[in-house]
Order: structure tokens, then C-alpha cells, then sequence
């Protein structure tokens, strides 16, 4: 009796650590986390294949960089929750962050943010100093500029917080060469055009939920024809960008240049769509794909070239 006791109790704990995990990973946007340091780490490894030095040999640098540069962007996903608590219960997709639902308490939230954000920047710092640098510029254009300042009251905010979202890369390639480098410039670049038509397209599916929190979104305050054509001018910027990592070899400018291709011509498609949100889902997929090929492709090639 006393083990099917103790298989019922175990039965009973484990939805509420699930439960916390799943709150847990909620809080700190994991899903940020994730795609973030997939472009943190492609900085990191072509700043060492561009310098001919070898990861294996540097595996202490690696680890500050890319464990730091995760608990920074965490830190920061988790106070973006914190600040907007009260415009998330509006929106469908953010009413069950475990900010909202009371099952993370403010305080501990706070604590949780801050505390990643010591210990990252700590460990950022002891990658490289220019890489402590960039984190810190990071956390203060997202906490600060978008998520304080232009969020909730410029039709621009989602270009100031393309900013925050393109310095991972810059992160990972400070860590190697402080320097930086035309290779560094051309990954935030790269991500900074990248952004606006991925959360344009985003913000369309949203818009009214937006539109109820008093988000002044492109698609709420300029409407849909409007966006689809800021979409398409940040894709043509996109075009011409992949060319700053020559380095890289041809077959990777050919496949970039394809996928900018395939995006303008769904991007040219909006004009036409006679549903505009499906016309939007399929943008956001695209983004999403384009972001995951283009990078880690990046580090394919640079290994072959």
C-alpha cells in the first residue's frame, strides 16, 4: 500500500511541475530565447571561422557567450512580461502568460529578470568586454525603448525593436573579435530588415487585439495596404545585404538571393489576396523559415568555404 501511495502522489505532482515548467518557459519567452541564440551563435562561429580560430580551443568563450547572451535575452523577455501585465489580459495570445493568470507574482517576476540579467552581463563580460557592451545596449533597447518607450506610443515601434532583435549576432561576434567587423554589420543588418515584415505580418493576424490594448501597431494606425508596402520596401532592403559576406562563396549568395526572391513574390501577392489574413499567416511562416535557413546556412557554407 505504501508504493501505490507513493505512485498516486507522484502522479499528483507532476501536473503542477509541468505546470511550473510550462510557466516558467512562458515567462522568459523561451521561444525568443531559442531563435535568438541560434543567431547569437551563427556570430560566434563566423567570427572564428573568419579569424581561423578554432571553437574547440575556446570552448570556456563559447560557453560565457552563449549561456550569457541566453539569460540576458531571458531577463528581458521575462521584464517585458512584468511591464505589460496590464495590457496582456486584452490580447488572446498573451492573456495566459502566468503574469496574467497571478501564477508568477510581480515581485517574483522581478527578481527572476534581474537576477538574469546580473548573471548574464556578468558572464558576457568575462567573454569580452565589447560583448558585455552589446548585451547591455541589447537589454536597453528592448526594456527601455521598445517595451517602456515606443510600444505604446509610436506607430515605430516595432523598428526600434528590431534594434534589440538584431544584437544577438553582434553579441556572439564580439565575443571573438571585439572589433567587430563588416561580418558582424552585415548579421544586424540582416536581422534589423528582417523584422518589420515578420511582425507586420504578425501584427496583421492581431490587429484588432492590438487595436482593443492601445498598441499603435502599423496595421492599426496606417491599415493593411499601408503595411503590405512597408513589408515590401524592408524585403527589397533585404537584397542587396547578403552580399556583405561574400566570404561565404557564391552558393550561399544564390541561396539568399532565392529566398529574398520567393519572399517579394509573396510579398507582391498581398497586393492581390482577397483574404488578407490568410495572405498575413503565410508571410509569418515564410519569415520564420527564411530567419532559420538563411543563418544556419551560414554556418554550412562558411565551413566549406
Amino acid at each position: 500500500m505504501s508504493n501505490g501511495r507513493a505512485i498516486s502522489a507522484s502522479a499528483d505532482a507532476n501536473p503542477v511541475t509541468t505546470s511550473f515548467v510550462k510557466d516558467f518557459l512562458a515567462l522568459i519567452k523561451i521561444g525568443i530565447v531559442n531563435s535568438n541564440l541560434v543567431t547569437a551563435f551563427t556570430g560566434l562561429w563566423l567570427a572564428f571561422q573568419f579569424s581561423n580560430r578554432h571553437f574547440l580551443d575556446e570552448l570556456d568563450l563559447m560557453f560565457y557567450t552563449l549561456f550569457g547572451a541566453a539569460l540576458i535575452i531571458a531577463g528581458s523577455g521575462a521584464m517585458n512580461n512584468f511591464i505589460d501585465r496590464d495590457i496582456d489580459p486584452i490580447m488572446s495570445r498573451t492573456k495566459s502568460r502566468p503574469t496574467v493568470t497571478g501564477r508568477f507574482k510581480p515581485t517574483a517576476v522581478l527578481s527572476v529578470s534581474l537576477s538574469f540579467l546580473v548573471v548574464g552581463e556578468i558572464l558576457l563580460f568575462m567573454a569580452s568586454v565589447s560583448a558585455g557592451v552589446w548585451g547591455l545596449a541589447g537589454i536597453i533597447s528592448y526594456v527601455v525603448l521598445y517595451s517602456m518607450w515606443s510600444k505604446r506610443k509610436h506607430v515605430s515601434n516595432t523598428i526600434v525593436g528590431s534594434i534589440s532583435g538584431a544584437i544577438p549576432p553582434v553579441i556572439g561576434w564580439a565575443a571573438v573579435e571585439p572589433t567587430l567587423g563588416w561580418g558582424a554589420l552585415a548579421l544586424f543588418l540582416i536581422m534589423f530588415a528582417w523584422q518589420p515584415p515578420h511582425f507586420y505580418a504578425l501584427a496583421m493576424k492581431r490587429t484588432e487585439e492590438y487595436r482593443a490594448a492601445g498598441i499603435p501597431m502599423l496595421p492599426v494606425v496606417k491599415g493593411f495596404a499601408y503595411t503590405k508596402r512597408s513589408m515590401l520596401l524592408w524585403i527589397l532592403v533585404l537584397f542587396p545585404l547578403p552580399f556583405l559576406l561574400m566570404q561565404l562563396g557564391i552558393w550561399f549568395l544564390v541561396l539568399a538571393t532565392v529566398l529574398n526572391l520567393g519572399w517579394l513574390a509573396l510579398a507582391l501577392k498581398g497586393f492581390k489576396a482577397e483574404d488578407d489574413l490568410k495572405w498575413a499567416k503565410g508571410m509569418f511562416i515564410y519569415s520564420l523559415n527564411y530567419m532559420t535557413i538563411m543563418f544556419v546556412s551560414m554556418i554550412i557554407f562558411s565551413i566549406f568555404s
